[in-house]
């Protein structure tokens, strides 16, 4: 028996609560796409600014007419949005949220741009369900550092052991655990959501069988 009663589930946005891998993946093969710009010429544009944009330091509206010279055509900024409300969200992921909030705090930390997130947020009403919802765009450091955990910990007012957080990347979760958080890794190719639910009710988490 676990002495330690789990008081808050964490999820990771990209790969977890979406069925795309990562954000940039899905915003960059809906501008292609939509352009007809070659994915790999899009992606290598955008690759120059993501680290700045996921830390917060620079936005979409700053670099887009540098993104624009990159991929060789004027574009509106308005496909940007488009881009971000094509994002897949992943359904069943959702629906345990749903299932775990009246009986435990249910929280999102993703490495993620502050418009992208925004724009989700208000299609979705995720917070209405999510809270926190910790973005390295708006904290300023991202899953590799401690401070974005120990963030979300003191929001919260709960202990790391009394905290599960789930990711679909095994190195995001190697922070989280040295600070003493219950981390799941959830295989995004797979979506095995049986062996989620088990690690879970491993952990003393009362999720609803399906």
């Amino acid at each position: 028996m676990r002495g330690v009663t789990i008081k808050a589930v964490l999820f990771d946005f990209d790969g977890v609560l979406t069925t795309d891998k990562t954000g940039s993946l899905t915003t960059t093969c809906f501008l292609s796409k939509r352009t007809g710009i070659d994915l790999a010429r899009v992606q290598s544009v955008f690759r120059n600014f993501n680290n700045d944009l996921t830390l917060g330091k620079t936005t979409h509206a700053r670099v887009w007419e540098s993104i624009c010279e990159g991929l060789g055509k004027s574009l509106s900024i308005e496909l940007l949005k488009e881009a971000f409300e094509s994002t897949p969200m992943n359904a069943r992921m959702l629906e345990l949220a749903r299932d775990l909030h009246p009986r435990y705090s249910v929280g999102i930390v993703t490495d993620n741009k502050k418009d992208r997130i925004d724009r989700l947020k208000q299609i979705h009403k995720l917070s209405s369900l999510f809270d926190p919802i910790a973005v390295s765009a708006e904290i300023g450091v991202a899953k590799d550092s401690p401070e974005m955990f120990l963030g979300v910990l003191s929001h919260l007012n709960v202990n790391p052991n009394e905290c599960v957080f789930i990711d679909n990347s095994r190195e995001n979760l190697m922070v989280p655990r040295t600070l003493g958080i219950n981390t799941i890794y959830f295989d995004d190719e797979t979506q095995d959501f049986e062996a989620l639910s088990d690690a879970l009710k491993d952990l003393g988490v009362a999720v609803s069988d399906a």
